[in-house]
């Protein structure tokens, strides 16, 4: 199978982001997922937007259906979890099944894990046993799809690796979140604030959500590029009932919509609230 490797032209819009977090301990509600916000964190100080994210837990074939989809996809997608060699990690494994390529023993990747081994020998102060059964096990953590490129891991030198554009780190926080910085500065540092984002919106009392559709499809009619929101609530701590109503999208375009959602929402028989303004 050839290797997915979609390019992005500079002139292009910036390419769609997804997350995908491997994880039993994640959907049992032992651990707590924390990827999620924080992708969320990186990619908005990039001016980036994350547009979707997928749980899956430790089955090989739910984890080999979800990469399928993100190879195929043509998005950058990071995934989060199962790439080390206990029985319960299936991540290398199912990306190499989803692109139908062998597994193979990275060479880059096999350095950086024995220099991982020699230095935790060093520190142990034993001697580094190259072919001790367990030092050739650890070498699995460098196996995978052929043609994968590595991501360096700053936290233990064990890496991670990107097929395409679709990259893969470990479920660790420490270790994941920096990898994930460095993928971005490397590979799509061109989209970098090129389309910032705001969103802007007021609180809306006394209204229906049927009763705005209307005005929310005539928006996105009229201001190509402007996503239209609404987020209604029922025991809002400070504005009890109501519908934040509003705009996204690049701060030019929302300039123009903002105002046309205001005139429009005076046709209705509701209270306007308080603006707010996210950046």
């Amino acid at each position: 199978m050839t290797l997915p490797t979609p390019s992005f032209r500079p002139h292009e819009q910036a390419p769609t982001f997804g997350l995908v977090i491997v994880g039993d301990e994640i959907l049992s509600g032992k651990r707590a997922d924390k990827h999620l916000a924080k992708v969320i964190e990186l990619l908005s100080a990039r001016g980036l937007q994350l547009a979707y994210a997928d749980y899956v837990g430790d089955d090989p074939a739910r984890i080999t259906a979800t990469l399928q989809r993100a190879f195929a996809s043509g998005d950058v997608v990071f995934s989060t979890g199962g790439i080390g060699a206990t029985p319960d990690d299936h991540t290398r494994q199912c990306a190499a099944r989803a692109l139908d390529l062998p597994l193979v023993l990275h060479p880059q990747a096999e350095a950086l894990i024995r220099e991982r081994m020699q230095d935790t020998a060093r520190d142990q102060g034993t001697v580094y046993q190259p072919d001790h059964p367990d030092n050739i096990h650890r070498l699995n953590m460098g196996v995978f799809p052929q043609g994968a490129q590595i991501i360096p891991n700053p936290y233990n030198k064990i890496p991670g690796f990107s097929v395409g554009h679709v990259h893969f780190v470990p479920g660790f926080p420490v270790m994941a979140w920096p990898m994930v910085e460095w993928v971005l500065d490397q590979h799509y540092a061109q989209w970098f604030q090129r389309a910032a984002w705001v969103e802007k919106s007021v609180i809306v009392f006394g209204a229906m959500e049927a009763t705005l559709t209307p005005l929310m499809e005539s928006l996105e009619q009229r201001f190509a590029g402007v996503k239209v929101f609404s987020l209604p609530s029922v025991d809002h701590p400070e504005y009890g009932r109501h519908i934040e109503l509003g705009v996204k999208g690049t701060p030019d375009h929302v300039a123009q919509a903002y105002p046309a959602l205001l005139a429009g929402l005076h046709g209705f028989d509701a209270r306007l609230g308080p603006e707010l303004v996210r950046s």
